[in-house]
């Protein structure tokens, strides 16, 4: 039995999933079954565009659950895990369709947090003045026009099967005099709006025309987000709340707790997990556990990888079980779509998202940041307090049905 859809269950019991047939489902793809026409009917035929047509109003985004309730008094919590992935473009090697579909197979939204930069030419790269460095630089590199296509095609792809669109912002500056690390709220005001405008004005600075829109508004869509290096959240974060975005993804070295909020927003942190083989956790990315493995080489000697790559698995699954065994803490995977290391980080994450999706349990939900977001705000926010009061590993003394029972 998989991990149950998140549409159907996010807002529902395993009781009422039991009611609904669920459990007696004998596709080995349940959500397949359930979801797709839903996809096709909840899309307009006929979407209005937006400004130059690079974005598009295309109704509810397809592939969401219903709206959350609260846990009733007593209900254990669901097990949240979030893989998300930083820059999310697509560079010939097909690893953003070989996540999507993995995720349509085992019922699971992720959230992608988008670089503007890779929507944009490098012939066009002047367009872009990164704070506090030379216009049109970058850390990162610019997309050829085939990748730039591939990107657009998977990202709309993306939505459209009910994932979340973030963002990553634009130049990915991590060392030097114009790092992220020093930016202001009002540079990252400008990041961001320069972010916002390379998304949805992509048609306008690739002259492509023979794509279809992205099918969201992005000024609509875009509620969160992770800084390059996990650096410069503190700056940020004022300017997230003057946006109105309601989580963000920054935080470094976060302990497998519930959730807090900074300045009224979610703060969401690649967290600490057990790492096989050492005394000392690991953060919960790829790069980390890389860095602990190689020592940053991303073409370490080959003969390490098949040890390397059951290490990095059984990192996520322990973190996962800790979580899901004790305090239920949502899991938090970070991730890039690179080969590093013979692509054996893609391989761990593939294994470790198949052994959590096939976990015996219905209380299991893979769903984005933003899906989690709606659950938490709509729980009684004294439930909330009880759920991050309990420490790391531990699980209430007395049982669930009396730590969250109503005094």
């Amino acid at each position: 039995m998989r991990a149950i859809s998140r549409r159907d269950l996010l807002g529902m019991g395993a009781g009422a999933a039991t009611a609904l047939g669920i459990a007696g489902c004998s596709s080995s793809n349940p959500r397949a079954a359930v979801d797709a026409p839903r996809v096709r009917s909840s899309v307009q035929a006929r979407p209005k565009l937006i400004g130059d047509g690079s974005t598009a109003h295309y109704g509810a985004q397809p592939g969401q659950p219903k709206a959350p309730g609260r846990l009733e008094p007593g209900q254990t919590p669901p097990q949240f895990v979030v893989f998300s992935w930083d820059g999310a473009g697509e560079v010939g090697n097909g690893l953003f369709p070989r996540f999507l579909k993995l995720a349509k197979d085992h019922g699971a939204a992720m959230t992608f947090f988008l670089s503007g930069l890779y929507l944009l030419p490098e012939s066009r790269k002047h367009l872009y003045e990164p704070p506090n460095n030379p216009a049109g630089a970058s850390a990162i590199g610019y997309l050829s026009d085939e990748h730039i296509k591939e990107t657009l095609a998977n990202v709309r792809a993306a939505w459209l099967d009910g994932h979340e669109i973030g963002t990553h912002f634009n130049g990915h500056f991590c060392t030097g005099p114009g790092t992220v690390r020093r930016w202001t709220p009002l540079q990252w005001q400008s990041e961001i709006d320069q972010a916002m405008e390379f998304v949805t004005t992509w048609r306008t600075n690739t002259g492509f025309t023979d794509l279809d829109p992205l099918p969201f508004d992005y000024r609509q869509e875009l509620v969160g987000g992770r800084t390059p290096c996990l650096l410069g959240q503190r700056n940020l974060l004022p300017t997230a709340r003057e946006l109105g975005w309601r989580y963000d993804a920054s935080s470094p070295g976060g302990l497998q707790r519930w959730p807090r909020k900074k300045l009224g927003l979610w703060d969401y942190p690649l967290q600490q997990i057990p790492f096989p083989g050492h005394s000392f956790e690991v953060l919960s990315m790829d790069y980390n556990i890389l860095a602990n493995q190689s020592k940053h080489s991303t073409h370490a000697p080959p003969v390490n990888y098949p040890g390397w790559r059951q290490q990095a698995a059984d990192a996520y699954i322990s973190g996962f079980r800790r979580a899901y065994e004790t305090n239920r803490a949502p899991l938090f995977i970070g991730n890039h779509f690179e080969e590093w290391n013979g692509g054996i980080y893609m391989d761990a994450v593939e294994d470790a998202l198949k052994h959590i999706a096939n976990e015996q349990n219905r209380d299991v939900h893979l769903v984005s940041f933003r899906q989690l977001t709606d659950w938490l705000d709509a729980q009684d926010p004294e439930t909330v307090r009880r759920l991050q009061a309990l420490p790391v590993g531990r699980r209430p003394a007395a049982g669930w049905r009396a730590y969250l029972s109503v005094a």
